[in-house]
């Protein structure tokens, strides 16, 4: 059982508020998780979260994957470290005309 730590919708329409959960990956989106870890709420200035340290240690030493957006929110919320560089590559080739 693949396990990942990612984000589940909530809200109305146009305003969104999501939970972040420890779920089976091969789960739905919005189905059955594990447990809830934390909420997010990027309608606030500045965006709110809220993530159980604790919880989510306990998952992640046991193997649970994090997606990337939830990964960024464990970043920001203190949780993960930030390791290295992680600006986006680029791609540095010029166009040659033939």
């Amino acid at each position: 059982m693949a396990v990942k730590i990612r984000l589940t919708r909530l809200g109305d329409k146009k305003s969104p508020f999501y939970r972040v959960v420890v779920a089976d990956s091969r789960v739905a989106r919005d189905g059955k998780y594990i447990e809830q870890i934390g909420t997010y709420n990027p309608l606030t200035d500045p965006a709110e979260i809220k993530i159980n340290a604790e919880l989510a240690n306990k998952w992640l030493k046991n193997g649970a994957q994090p997606t990337e957006t939830a990964k960024s929110l464990l970043q920001r919320a203190g949780v993960l470290e930030v390791k290295g560089n992680t600006a986006p590559k680029t791609n540095n080739k010029k166009n040659k005309k033939a």
